[in-house]
């Protein structure tokens, strides 16, 4: 590709499907991240609830309950958007039994900053996912800083019940939702 058809291309654009693309081959991060029962990775991070920012520490929010922690490659996508929208739809019935949800991804805090207002509608958090953190949950795209789209249902014992990894957004909600109310329904009193 030349460097001038490259420039008319936009970035958003070239980036998405260079991530489509790599998340269709064989042997991406999809089948390699973290199984179900594996220990969850502690991390600390800078995120967004409402553009309010605060510091995330998952051994803290696991101590309320179990964490919805999904990835997702890049805030302001048609994919990502329509994660979010499903996210804040469900964020009740998340809180209803007693999880909380976070999304992480590559960006910088201001623009999840404002993704948090306008996407996640100022139900849940996001927040930056440092390269050491989406390594350590295995899910980097390969060539790209950006993590793949990956979501995780950690228990407030650090470990995780479900795991669920696919480029598109549709089934990342429903499957975390499931998770965390079949481990309520067994931790009534958590």
């Amino acid at each position: 590709m030349s460097l001038p058809f490259k420039r008319l291309i936009p970035v958003a654009l070239f980036t998405m499907l260079g991530a489509g693309i790599v998340a269709a081959l064989p042997g991406t991060p999809a089948r390699a991240a973290l199984p179900q029962g594996a220990a969850a990775p502690d991390f600390q991070t800078q995120a967004v609830l409402a553009g309010k920012p605060f510091g995330f520490h998952l051994a803290d929010a696991l101590k309320k309950g179990p964490v919805v922690l999904y990835f997702f490659p890049a805030a302001f996508t048609s994919g990502c958007t329509i994660e979010a929208h499903d996210f804040s739809d469900a964020t009740e019935a998340f809180r209803a039994s007693g999880a909380t949800v976070i999304g992480l991804s590559h960006d910088p805090l201001d623009k999840l900053s404002r993704f948090s207002v306008t996407e996640c509608r100022n139900k849940f958090a996001v927040g930056v996912a440092s390269s050491k953190v989406i390594s350590a949950y295995k899910v980097k795209l390969p060539l790209l800083s950006m993590s793949n789209r990956t979501s995780y249902v950690i228990a407030p014992d650090g470990k995780i019940l479900m795991m669920y990894s696919a480029f598109s957004p549709q089934d990342h909600v429903a499957k975390a939702l499931a998770a965390v109310q079949a481990w309520h329904r067994t931790h009534p009193a958590s």
